[in-house]
Formats: structure tokens, sequence, C-alpha cells
């Protein structure tokens, strides 16, 4: 048997198992009715709300009868990937990401959002660099996740700086990787998002070229399997979750900085600078106004070259009935 048919046997079987996991589509009056099963859910250190879902246990009492696997992974491309081979069944990413994922033709789709969060990415530069404007990013070596939020931000950057592509030397690296080489000096700029953004400016070593605002929404997304998408009861329940943990966190900000602080090796400092500047609202469904606007981030890589194909990001994106969600 050959290593595609390999694949397609395991991604059978792991379908099967997620309707064996979730089982009928109807919605309970209470908690989410599932079999002891497990429920797999994908997150980075950017993941506030499924960190304090995590940490308080507020899904437990929502989806009775089902294990939870939480499974951390350096940045949201990582997590569409385990999620596109069966390896997930949710999980949380940036912008980016998903426009990558679905040009691939990778098996995701949008389930939910939180607001936006512009402020919360930024293009640094070493505190002592010349670089004092956009435009003088020309030449020069910028460091980011390829596929990620930080990438778009790039691409809107050197769009807003009268920049082609091609005048920059882009280093694709994970975060860790890209502090390193940016400590090193060996990157002229690094595009990033929280937390590691704040940690490197509280620590001195970084300064502001250009955050997010005015470039691009920074909109966090929640992704999921095709299967789950079959089960809006446990979808409501996830958003319910979610959307308790993201008020607990608003209401309790220095708890929250410091039980964050310890689980992501994050300094106390950079995570409340980073929760300080974070914006908060409950998780919902996607909306026309944010299909149009996750559209716009897929038109930029497609003008660009930079996915295969061009995409309709509403293709992947999950509709509920209006009483399911």
């Amino acid at each position: 048997m050959s290593d595609l048919d390999d694949r397609a046997t395991s991604r059978r079987r792991v379908l099967a198992l997620l309707g064996a996991t979730f089982g009928a589509t109807t919605l309970p009056a209470g908690p989410a009715r599932a079999a002891a099963a497990e429920l797999r859910i994908g997150y980075q250190k950017s993941s506030v709300n499924l960190m304090v879902t995590r940490e308080r246990r507020l899904l437990e009492p929502r989806l009775p009868g089902t294990s939870l696997k939480w499974v951390e992974f350096p940045a949201g491309p990582q997590i569409l990937e385990a999620l596109s081979v069966g390896s997930l069944d949710f999980g949380f990413t940036g912008d980016t990401p998903p426009v990558f994922a679905q040009a691939a033709g990778k098996d995701i789709w949008y389930v939910g959002l939180e607001p936006p969060k512009p402020a919360n990415s930024a293009i640094l530069v070493p505190k002592n660099s010349p670089i004092q404007a956009l435009a003088d990013l020309k030449g020069r070596r910028i460091g980011f996740q390829k596929g990620s939020s930080a990438h778009y931000l790039v691409v809107r950057t050197l769009d807003k700086a009268g920049l082609q592509w091609s005048d920059i030397t882009p280093l694709y690296l994970t975060p860790s990787d890209a502090r390193a080489a940016f400590e090193k000096g060996a990157l002229d700029a690094w595009a990033i998002w929280d937390p590691y953004y704040a940690a490197a400016e509280v620590d001195g070593s970084a300064r502001v070229l250009s955050n997010g605002q005015g470039l691009s929404s920074n909109n966090s997304f929640y992704l999921g399997s095709k299967a789950l998408t079959q089960q809006p009861a446990v979808l409501r329940a996830l958003f319910a979750a979610l959307s308790e943990a993201d008020a607990w966190t608003k209401a309790n900000l220095p708890q929250t900085a410091k039980f964050l602080s310890e689980a992501t090796g994050v300094p106390l400092a950079g995570t409340i600078r980073f929760l300080a500047r974070r914006t908060s609202g409950p998780v919902t469904v996607l909306k026309p106004a944010d299909i149009a606007d996750q559209q716009r981030v897929a038109d930029a890589f497609s003008r660009l070259g930079l996915i295969p194909r061009p995409l309709r990001v509403a293709d992947a994106v999950w509709r509920p009935a209006a009483a399911s969600v």
C-alpha cells in the first residue's frame, strides 16, 4: 500500500472515530451530550481563551463524558497541518494560516472568531537599528513564520511603504528561532505577534517600527474538522466556554497574567503588556463582514503568487442553522 493510501485509510478511521465521539447532532437543553471519547484541541502561546478554559476546566461540565486532549504548537500553520491530517479536532490560529491551508487543499473549516487584535502584532527592529521608516525595509532581511499572521503583516507593510515583495529578503522562521536570530543580529526586522512581541518589547532588545493598526485586523480564528462542523452542540459548548474564559480574563487580569506567564515561560511584564492591549469579546460565528475581511487576506497572497491558486474563503466557512449556535 502506498503512503497516500495509508494516509487516506488513516483519515477514514479518524473521521469514523470523530463520528462516534460526537454522536447525534441534536441540540440538548443543557450540556452537550457526547460519547466517552476524546476531543483534541490545538493551542499556542497566544491562545489566551483556550489556555484559561483549560486551566479553569470550563469545558468539562459542558461536555460530560468527553476526554479533552490539549496539544501546544509553536504557531498556527502547525496547528492546521495537524488538523488537516486528523490529529486534531479544533484549533486556534491567526488570519493567514487558514488561507495557506485552504489553498493547499486542506480539509479545514472556519467555525468561529474572536474580536480583531490589530495592536497585538508588530514589525520590530533592533533597538539601535538605523531603520526609522517602513521604506527603510528595502533590501533588508525580515524574519517571520511562513503562512502566519505575521506573514500578512509583512505583505501589508510593504504595500504601505510602496515596496515590492522582491525588495526584501524573507527568512521563514518559527517564533523561537526568529527571536534567536533577531538577538544575534541575523535579522534586520522581525514580524511577530503577542506574547512574543511584548516579551521582546519589555526586555529592551527591540523597537517597534509599526504595529498592525491600519494594516491588518489580525483576526483570530477557531478552525475545526469537517466532522466537528456536523456537531453544533459541541461547538456551542466550546464557544460558551471560550467566551466565559474571555470575560473571566478581562475581570481578573493580574491572576490571568501570573498563570499565563508560568504556563508559557513569557516574563510576567511581557504577559501583562500583552493582555493590556488585547481586545476582549465573546467568540462568535463568522459574519459576512468577517468573511470579506478574510477574503482580502487571501486575495493579497494570491496577487503575489505566494499561494498556488486563488480561493474563495466562504467555501470553507461553517454556516450553522440559526437555532444551532
